[in-house]
């Protein structure tokens, strides 16, 4: 098979969360833990640091990666999920695994793979720790998928564990309350392994205090700690994300990180690790800025960042996915902008009418479009140059334009 149908054949064959929702789902390690076995348990061979959370897991990991690559490091960085190439979730040194490898690995795996049932995730995983595993890297940014304490990434034993924060996503899979998320997201907390939490909230920090205990793992709050670092990633929401990148790379061990790679590091981090879809400017006058959060924490910073721009008015080019909790993230946006809803082109996106009529409800007015490239040609003819667009409310979304 070439790549586009060894792609075809990952995709269709096998269910895969970020399209089809709950059916692909699995709630136990069984099939990643006998993948790992078939390749000879690769994710032993190099050092790891673990990152989960609700959102800046994916910011984190990249601003992390890009400061052991300054220090001279060979550095692996496993993120899910992908903008606009499968390739983008498993990267050496900011360079996306060759498509030639995805190939092969699936072709010297896929009997394997079809008897033991895998899903989609848990197939990537194995590939990211194998193609890490024979390159040789020094260190892998394995960022968790889903949750954490079932999460397929949860095998490793890493050097350090991170927390960025809690809030409430994925609710169907890990629990309707803040506390109940938190329990899945400390799965990832291993014995002995210190454990970095980003945010110190007062709901859920005594359950990572009590993971930690049990688990004689030491805890550190770095939003506790009274610092400022610069970083290359547009947003002031990103300071936490950067100061939690900090934080855990003081955490790891036998490796020699200075003062100037760490600001090298967060300064370059777009450069070194091919960041997108984080309050990225795609053009000017007039600008457009998109942005891949999607939940009522992630959002909320999103759009208090957007009030701190100049403008005159603002057009939103919005579209989500069906499982979404539209009463918890409508009232998030501003009722005087300009809508454009999209369906974003998966099966699991919210057809644009659902949306336009719910977020109705909140008196956020527009027209609705087929397509999230109709949605925003509509709001580029529609915008004079001092105006702003701001595409998202999906990673999907943003994907589609990018």
């Amino acid at each position: 098979m070439n790549y586009e149908q060894t792609l075809a054949w990952m995709f269709a064959q096998l269910p895969m969360y970020q399209r089809e929702g709950k059916t692909a789902f699995k709630k136990e390690l069984t099939n990643i833990v006998a993948f790992s076995k078939e390749l000879n348990f690769p994710e032993k061979k190099f050092t790891t640091i673990h990152v989960g959370g609700t959102n800046g897991k994916g910011s984190t990991s990249h601003l992390i990666a890009s400061i052991f690559q300054e220090a001279g490091y060979k550095v692996g960085l496993y993120t899910s999920p992908h903008l606009k190439n499968f390739t983008e979730r498993i990267r050496i040194n900011g360079e996306e695994i060759p498509q030639e490898k995805v190939c092969s690995f699936i072709k010297a795996h896929k009997h394997f793979l079809e008897r033991q049932q895998l899903s989609f995730f848990e197939m990537t995983v194995g590939m990211a720790f194998d193609y890490f595993a024979s390159e040789k890297v020094d260190i892998a940014i394995i960022e968790v998928g889903l949750g954490g304490r079932l999460d397929s990434t949860n095998i490793i034993t890493p050097a350090v564990s991170v927390i960025t924060n809690i809030g409430l996503d994925h609710t169907q899979f890990l629990g309707e309350t803040l506390s109940e998320i938190a329990f899945e997201k400390a799965g990832i907390i291993k014995e002995n392994v210190p454990v970095v939490i980003g945010e110190r909230q007062v709901d859920v920090a005594h359950v990572f205090i009590s993971k930690a205990e049990a688990q004689k793992a030491a805890i550190s709050f770095a939003s506790e700690e009274d610092a400022f670092y610069a970083t290359g990633l547009l947003g002031e929401y990103q300071n936490k994300n950067s100061k939690t990148a900090v934080h855990a790379v003081r955490k790891v061990k036998g490796f020699q990180i200075s003062e100037e790679h760490i600001n090298n590091g967060l300064l370059n981090v777009v450069q070194n690790t091919n960041l997108k879809g984080r309050w990225q400017v795609l053009q000017e006058n007039p600008k457009v800025i998109c942005d891949t959060a999607h939940n009522k924490e992630g959002l909320g910073l999103v759009l208090r960042q957007l009030e701190k721009e100049s403008f005159q008015k603002v057009h939103m080019v919005l579209g989500v996915v069906e499982d979404k909790k539209l009463a918890q993230i409508l009232p998030l946006f501003p009722t005087q902008a300009i809508y454009y809803f999209c369906k974003p082109d998966i099966p699991r996106g919210l057809s644009e009418k659902d949306l336009q009529e719910k977020a109705a409800e909140f008196h956020l007015l527009g027209e609705r479009y087929s397509s999230v490239l109709q949605a925003l040609e509509s709001a580029l003819l529609n915008a004079n140059q001092q105006d702003i667009i701001y595409v998202g409310g999906s990673t999907f979304v943003v994907a589609e334009i990018i």
